[in-house]
């Protein structure tokens, strides 16, 4: 907790943003993090609750110790602070910029008042840390000889292989793009998470032992078979890469892209590996179908290619903007949630279906044919008499993922044996300490989005975390068993 009285004496604060017509002219980060007096001041308003529930499993998927760290914070402790955020969450620097923050809405204050500002108090006590130089590789004490191959390099791969390294495996990382990252470096936006924090957390792991190879696409460069041949353990950490297509009349349009498509390409760009976007919002009407995060981020980049319009339209009807009873206190509400990009300017419209795209002679696309739509008892009903046509030079498909490409990697593994849920992930043990994460093949392991779907970086960070120590669990198992065979 902090300050006992705390929770009476100060009002909420949030982070600082540059004005709009700022910051929408460049792809810099625009969140300015606390001082370190608005931070201690913040982290006082955390209550002594008795049972905190936003490090409980409702609130927050890595148990971060919020109320221990708020505690340190509050007291000037801010080295002491990083030490405890870092026990359970391996990169808070990219948690505290892009999770959505179950454990404000699990937070015991926010019952009747607003929460405590955990999210922004965790970028801070990173962020400084860095500043400091507190943030120190940490290098394992004893090596056990045990070779651990992690294919993907988002954040679960990364979770998975930092905490593997430190425990004394050598530990190798397959990413098939050129640059390591994975989501983290394609699908968010520079403005929400500059690159080069990707960067400083790579050279850390890489001091620490870990050894990355870029350009590896295992099942194409590399057979699966292989790795699992000459490792003692395969921790599969790719993504939910196939996304949700929408099937109707005038999808072959040109014009017509999925999100990731479009922001992969100006991440590129923002990093110098291209000099211009393949995909350019400028001057054109832009529809963005979705209503999620990776719509919004499809939003913010539009606005800053200079986008005549942007429209981001969902098929869901629009949440209501207090928790409803369906998700009462502490889960994380559905409820309407502006975002940034929205801020800086977007039409939204919600229950509405489209049904067919329009063209040109050129077979560019030119409008969505929509209609409103009723949600009632889980399924979509149109509405007659609804209809209308909504102007698009440009449309993004935001309308989330799947399952992993089902081709290459899963398909050679399938036929090795490993078998596929039935949403097509990887099929791996989840709950019993020992088994955790093991797939149907012996030593191959999942984690993150792989494992369960498309999900939060923190659920990812979790999940690889997790896995790791169910790896290190047979690891060592097989250590002891050749010690004993010696």
């Amino acid at each position: 907790m902090g300050k006992p009285t705390g929770f009476m004496e100060y009002e909420r604060a949030s982070l600082r943003k540059e004005p709009i017509e700022d910051r929408i002219k460049n792809y810099k980060e625009f969140e300015k993090r606390f001082s370190s007096e608005k931070a201690k001041t913040q982290a006082a308003r955390c209550m002594d609750c008795g049972i905190p529930f936003c490090h409980g499993d409702t609130g927050c998927p890595v148990q971060n110790y919020i109320p221990e760290w708020n505690d340190l914070v509050y007291k000037g402790h801010l080295k002491e602070a990083l030490d405890n955020l870092h026990s359970t969450n391996n990169f808070p620097e990219f948690t505290g910029r892009l999770c959505p923050a179950p454990c404000e809405s699990a937070c015991t204050l926010g019952i009747n008042v607003v929460p405590v500002s955990i999210k922004a108090i965790e970028r801070t006590i990173i962020d400084k840390g860095f500043e400091e130089g507190w943030v120190k590789p940490r290098l394992p004490h004893v090596l056990t000889g045990k070779n651990v191959a992690v294919v993907g390099s988002g954040p679960a791969g990364l979770a998975a292989a930092q905490q593997l390294c430190r425990a004394g495996h050598l530990v190798t990382v397959y990413e098939k793009n050129d640059r390591i990252g994975g989501l983290l470096r394609y699908g968010i936006p520079d403005f929400k998470l500059e690159k080069n924090l990707i960067d400083r957390r790579i050279k850390q792991m890489q001091v620490e032992g870990v050894i990355f190879k870029t350009g590896i696409n295992v099942g194409k460069n590399i057979s699966a078979k292989e790795l699992i041949e000459t490792n003692d353990a395969v921790v599969l950490a790719g993504g939910s890469e196939k996304p949700r297509d929408i099937n109707i009349p005038g999808r072959e349009l040109k014009g017509i892209y999925f999100a990731m498509q479009y922001l992969t390409e100006q991440n590129k760009v923002v990093a110098g590996d291209k000099t211009e976007p393949a995909i350019n919002a400028k001057g054109k009407h832009v529809v963005v179908i979705g209503g999620g995060d990776t719509g919004s981020d499809c939003v913010g980049t539009a606005n800053r290619q200079g986008a005549e319009s942007v429209t981001q339209i969902e098929v869901m009807p629009m949440p209501p903007v207090n928790r409803p009873e369906s998700t009462p206190w502490p889960y994380y509400p559905m409820i309407l949630r502006t975002s940034s990009s929205h801020e800086e300017g977007a039409d939204r419209k919600w229950s509405i279906n489209t049904t067919a795209f329009k063209g040109n002679s050129n077979n560019e696309v030119t409008a969505l044919q929509c209609c409103q739509t009723n949600f009632e008892n889980g399924k979509f009903a149109d509405v007659s008499g609804t209809e209308f046509e909504l102007k698009a030079d440009l449309v993004f498909i935001a309308a989330g993922f799947v399952h992993p490409e089902p081709t290459g990697l899963l398909q050679e593994l399938v036929n090795l044996g490993m078998q596929l849920d039935a949403r097509g992930n990887v099929k791996a043990n989840f709950g019993d300490e020992l088994s955790d994460h093991q797939t149907t093949l012996p030593k191959v392991f999942a984690c993150g989005d792989m494992r369960r779907g498309q999900s939060l970086i923190v659920w990812a960070i979790a999940e690889g975390r997790k896995c790791a120590n169910a790896v290190h669990n047979y690891l060592t198992e097989q250590v002891v068993e050749e010690e004993s065979a010696a």
